[in-house]
Parts: C-alpha cells; structure tokens; sequence
C-alpha cells in the first residue's frame, strides 16, 4: 500500500468522516471525560491504542478464522472479545503505572469495552476493506491506517472540547445554560465546523 494511500486515509478518519462530530460515535465518553484536559488526553491516549491493536487483530481473525470457516455472522462477539481483552490490559497498566490517571478516568476506562467508536471502526474495517478483495496485507494496513486517523481525530475533538469546557466554567454562562446545555452546542457547532470538510478528500 502506497505511503499516501495510508496518509489519506489517517486524514480522511481523523478530520473529514471524525468519528464523533461526523458519525456521533464515542459520545459517552466524548461528554462524560471531557471535563478536563489531562482525563481528556489519558482517555484519548487509551482509545487510540485499543483501536489500532483491536482493528488489526480483528481484520486479521475475521480474514483468516470467520470468513473461511464461514461463521462471520460471530463477527461482533468475536471483536467484543478482543476489545473487552485489550481494556483489561490497559486498565491493568494505568493501575499499576499511572493510579491518578486510572482514578480520574473512572467508571469511563472499562467502559471502553462498549465504546461503539472502536467496535465501529472494526466492523466498517470488514465492510469498507475486506469487502475490497485487496491483498490481505494491503487490507490490513488500511485498516490500521483509518483506526490510527480514527483515533487521533477522537483524541483532537475531545482534547479541544475538554479546553473549551474549561473556559467555559469560569465563563459567565447564564444559569440555565451551565453544564451541559451549553457543552452540547458547543458541539454542535465544532460539528458544523467540521461538516465542512465534507468533499475535500
């Protein structure tokens, strides 16, 4: 696969399809640990990891277990499990390596499990390249090209988001509108924004 193949396709899921402004995916944790920017970051941090390990492995078993047995339709279990594997490892590092970090995360951190941005990314890695008949290789390497983009644009809308709410706690909000009223149109105007790079690759 050609270097800019594989940076389009970072671009294009990190900014123009940006999981959470463009497909409104990963909301929970997009809302729920955006409150400040180092939980921001560490989440971020995490999300990216188990997405790109769990998009490879999962293209790798579903290409190589699933289709040839003819048992696809396990598919979502089986990358469950993965991603419900993948979790725990990282839980078991940020509470051994980083407990602050594992503290302010939370409830947030397992709950990365049901993150419907990573199974998304796996189950659109099947059905947008698999589907493609390409090389297994070639397949592989895009796959981990949209899960890095994918990742990285989850930790910029989320980092950026977690920063505007910060000014906005010491900002003079009208009552009616402090918390989350006005973080959802904060984001729905971030979405606005981005919804213009709609075409540009």
């Amino acid at each position: 696969m050609s270097w800019t193949l594989f940076a389009t396709a970072i671009i294009s899921a990190m900014l123009i399809n940006n999981v959470i402004l463009m497909q409104f995916l990963g909301i929970c944790p997009f809302l729920g640990v955006s409150k400040r920017s180092s939980s921001a970051i560490g989440m971020s941090g995490a999300v990216l990891f188990v997405m790109v390990i769990a998009s490879a492995v999962t293209y790798t078993i579903y290409d190589l277990v699933l289709h040839p047995f003819d048992i696809p339709y396990i598919s979502t279990i089986a990358f469950i499990l993965v991603i419900a594997s993948l979790v725990q490892l990282v839980e078991i590092i940020l509470k051994r390596y980083s407990k602050s970090l594992y503290k302010s995360l939370g409830i947030y951190l397992p709950l990365i499990t049901t993150n419907c941005a990573i199974l998304g990314v796996s189950e659109g890695n099947i059905t947008n390249i698999w589907t493609a008949n390409m090389p297994y290789w070639n397949g592989l390497g895009l796959a981990v090209a949209t899960a890095v983009g994918t990742g990285l644009g989850f930790g910029l809308i989320i980092f950026a988001f977690s920063s505007i709410r910060e000014r906005l706690d010491s900002s003079n909000v009208p009552k009616a509108w402090k918390g989350v009223p006005i973080s959802l149109v904060v984001a729905g105007i971030m979405s606005l924004a981005f919804f213009g790079l709609v075409g540009v690759i």
